[in-house]
């Protein structure tokens, strides 16, 4: 499998070398150059696998460089990690299946993609002999997740940037009480779409990503994009019929992977894209409507984005897999904040994904509502889902809800909507008290670069 530019710079390239390139070097966004249909014996022999031998199956797929002894060990040593033997297990609750996928390290769907990215980023910096620099910006669990992928590995830095006072105090914590001197966190005052501009600017400065030998474990890096693909597929197999999954999604990333799977498998009748108040998602699948607005706080505040980095690539298929359509279109939205799109195109995007949104007050009643009707505690990311999903159920399809983080990283929105805080996992009980470390600096490219030439490897 080869891999390509959505903006056309880039072609050829192996898995590999996509992934330690990151933002492809024509400041596109790098995807396999075709998407592979899935056969349905092949499919129907994946319903017995295990989720780590399904990993395994889809991602060698995608993977082919990489020897299959090799990967399979990474994929086998990746999740193991995680607490529940089934990785990503489903439950019922309702009306609805919960996919949880908060038992990995941090308790967030990000360990499922990060745990997977550290050990191949270690392996292909041994291969090759080199040295990365990773370089990170994260509205909330991203952060934490890639630190504890990349923490104490061999050949490896890691920078990550957060909004400062912006993400919750238990994102907080897993951030900056690691000791590993290969850890850097970085407090922008500023939004999370701050701390994107500068990630995004910094590496389009190639001579300076060149020096310093820059990476991304953002969901700009297609393996963090595979490594999500595979639980949307584990998910439709469970059924003999088409589902559909609910993603709460404010960057694109995690809704993208579910997008590939469908189109792998057809398996999926169609993804529900749920958005809070920051709804430039929802107001593009609903009205044809990519402008950018204000960012509102929120309670779900690793959804608080106006500009989604992984909308890019599936403009790529929306466009019809026209590079220089992409290139114009995206630099378009850089000059004046807004796309607008054809009917043609929307009816495109209709046969892929229907759209909801979910007000902070919407949030606290469904985390409330759900909790009495069936015992269970959303956090205020997933309860954004759950809101959309019930609100566009159709019972012809069975519907999946991504439960995106534990509700124990968001004490403060359980214990408004249910009265008390959610039971402590011994994960986070263990790093209260511990110091914390990291730095704060201003939303300003030119300080964060001189902060990573300062403590690069």
């Amino acid at each position: 499998m080869k891999y390509k530019s959505t903006r056309g710079g880039v072609a050829g390239i192996d898995f590999s070398q996509a992934v330690l390139m990151g933002l492809a070097t024509d400041g596109g966004l790098l995807l396999p150059e075709e998407i592979p249909k899935v056969s349905k014996e092949v499919l129907e022999r994946w319903r017995e696998l295990s989720y780590v031998d399904l990993a395994y199956e889809v991602m060698s797929i995608f993977a082919d460089d990489i020897p299959a002894e090799v990967l399979r060990e990474i994929v086998e040593r990746s999740y193991s990690t995680f607490s529940h033997p089934d990785v990503v297990p489903l439950v019922k609750k309702g009306k609805l299946y919960i996919m949880e996928l908060f038992y990995g390290p941090t308790l967030a769907f990000k360990d499922v993609a990060l745990q997977f990215l550290g050990n191949l980023f270690e392996y292909l910096l041994q291969q090759n002999n080199s040295k990365l620099n990773i370089l990170g910006a994260t509205s909330g669990d991203t952060g934490s997740a890639a630190i504890y992928g990349v923490k104490g590995r061999k050949n490896m830095a890691i920078f990550i940037l957060h909004p400062h006072n912006r993400v919750s105090p238990v994102q907080q914590m897993q951030m900056t009480t690691v000791e590993d001197p290969n850890v850097f966190n970085i407090a922008i005052e500023g939004t999370f779409d701050d701390c994107q501009y500068i990630v995004k600017s910094v590496f389009g400065d190639l001579d300076f990503k060149q020096r310093y030998a820059l990476g991304a474990v953002n969901s700009i890096n297609w393996a963090r994009v595979l490594a999500q693909v595979v639980y949307y597929v584990w998910a439709a197999l469970k059924f003999d019929m088409p589902i559909r999954v609910c993603v709460p999604t404010g960057n694109f990333g995690n809704i993208f992977a579910g997008y590939i799977a469908k189109r792998m498998t057809g398996l999926i009748d169609k993804l529900i894209l749920a958005t809070n108040e920051n709804d430039i998602l929802y107001r593009f699948v609903t009205k044809g409507d990519y402008s950018v607005g204000k960012v509102v706080p929120t309670i779900s505040p690793s959804m608080d984005i106006q500009v989604a980095s992984n909308f890019e690539r599936y403009l790529y298929y929306l466009y019809g897999e026209d590079p220089q359509k992409v290139a114009s279109a995206m630099e378009e939205f850089r000059k004046t904040g807004s796309l607008s799109f054809s009917s043609e195109e929307m009816r495109k995007v209709e046969k892929d994904f229907i759209s909801g949104f979910a007000t902070q007050k919407e949030t606290l009643e469904t985390i409330k509502r759900f909790y009495q009707e069936t015992g269970y505690v959303l956090d205020p990311h997933t309860a954004v889902g759950v809101k959309v999903a019930l609100e566009l159920f159709d019972e012809r399809y069975p519907t999946v809800c991504l439960a995106t983080a534990h509700p124990a990283k968001f004490p403060e929105a359980v214990r408004r909507a249910i009265g008390r805080e959610p039971d402590k996992p011994e994960a986070i009980r263990a790093l209260e008290g511990k110091k914390r470390r990291f730095v704060v600096l201003p939303a300003d490219v030119k300080e964060v670069k001189d902060y990573i030439a300062q403590h690069a490897i």
